[in-house]
């Protein structure tokens, strides 16, 4: 048996490195996918080198090393600060679409946005949008979309100006 062994170390080390490859499946961590690449790598010297021992596992650790070092942060990053998946009715907020009925302030309006058809109201509360407009979604309110005109400016809030103090 250790004489085979001996013979095939690279065989070992590929079934090592496939333990380890499926263990990562469970963990998803990415830890053990680098270990199993040290893992590959020391296959691939005790395919060309079978009785350096020493070799195949120096060379095997400066790899998985490697890899915990320099790929895995990577990969970590891109992973876990990827895009924002926007779900439900958050992802049309910001989006333009076009009045396909025009919109009054007491309701009864629709938009299509992106080949969906949505009830809608105007922002302002008084004013009426004519079909054909282009607007943008500036929440959603149930199930109806809260639009603005796009070529319009949004309303400014007006902030109530101080009192001048009493003159003696």
């Amino acid at each position: 048996m250790m004489d085979w062994l001996r013979d095939n170390m690279w065989a070992a080390w590929l079934t090592i490195a496939a333990v380890l490859g499926l263990a990562e499946l469970a963990s998803l961590d990415f830890t053990l996918l680098m270990l199993a690449a040290g893992a590959l790598t020391a296959a691939g010297v005790a395919a060309f080198f079978p009785g350096l021992l020493w070799l195949q596992i120096v060379i095997g650790l400066i790899t998985a090393g490697a890899m915990l070092g320099a790929i895995r942060p990577m990969i970590v990053r891109k992973i876990h600060h990827g895009q924002e998946l926007k779900t439900g009715s958050a992802h049309v907020i910001g989006r333009t679409g076009t009045v396909v009925k025009e919109i009054h302030p007491d309701g009864g309006g629709s938009i299509r946005l992106g080949g969906e058809l949505w009830t809608a109201r105007p922002y302002d509360e008084i004013s009426t949008i004519a079909p054909g407009t282009r607007v943008e979604v500036m929440s959603i309110d149930g199930a109806t979309a809260v639009v603005y005109p796009v070529s319009d400016p949004l309303p400014q809030m007006e902030t109530p100006k101080p009192q001048d103090p009493p003159q003696s």
